[in-house]
């Protein structure tokens, strides 16, 4: 009896055994492919000159969505199954995008905001309820600077989805005074003086 529970137990160390191995395998194996893809991602996006914001965000979200299919895969080689996890994750998904339908719109308008480029930092324009020199492009929300100098954040939904009037650059027209103060002494009155008495003798 104890013989047949003790080959039972290698039996089944032998069968997980290689499972567990085949899994961390694909673990440590995805993961390193991983990583390379988010390299070649961002030298890529970097050569065709789009905005280090996006590259950075564009480059991480491949990553999660690798490392996602890594696991998925490691858990399938456990023998798990996975049909029903991928369901809990798109029901998952799909309830998280209906709750951030409004940041998913800032993010698409800011998207496309960054790859056209309507308007870029340092112009003034008027949107979105805001008016003011662009100050920060980013991926969610746009920030401005006001005539009066205040910080304005408007979602990229609102100043990239709607219309938006573009200005050329606001100049600084503030006139600078200095003051000056010139010093008169007798010296300096005397040839005044002496041009009035000139005057005085020819009038």
């Amino acid at each position: 009896m104890v013989e047949q529970i003790l080959a039972e137990t290698q039996d089944l160390i032998a069968f997980y055994g290689l499972k567990v191995i085949g899994a961390v395998a694909i673990l440590i194996l995805g993961v390193l492919a991983a990583k390379i893809v988010r390299k070649l991602i961002e030298n890529i996006m970097v050569r065709t000159k789009i905005d280090m914001t996006l590259i950075s965000f564009v480059a991480s979200l491949s990553y999660v969505g690798l490392i996602a299919f890594v696991i998925i895969a490691a858990l399938g080689q456990l023998g798990i199954q996975t049909t029903s996890f991928i369901a809990v994750l798109g029901a998952a998904g799909l309830a998280v995008g209906l709750a951030l339908q409004g940041s998913l719109s800032n993010f698409a308008a800011g998207v496309l905001m960054i790859i056209f480029k309507p308007f870029k930092v340092g112009d003034y324009v008027e949107g979105g309820g805001a008016s003011g020199v662009v100050d920060k492009i980013e991926i969610f929300t746009t920030t401005l600077k006001s005539p009066d100098n205040k910080t304005i954040i408007v979602p990229n939904s609102k100043i990239g989805g709607g219309r938006t009037k573009l200005f050329s650059k606001l100049i600084d027209c503030q006139n600078r005074y200095r003051s000056q103060t010139v010093a008169l002494t007798p010296y300096s009155l005397r040839p005044l003086s002496h041009r009035r008495a000139h005057t005085s003798l020819f009038a």
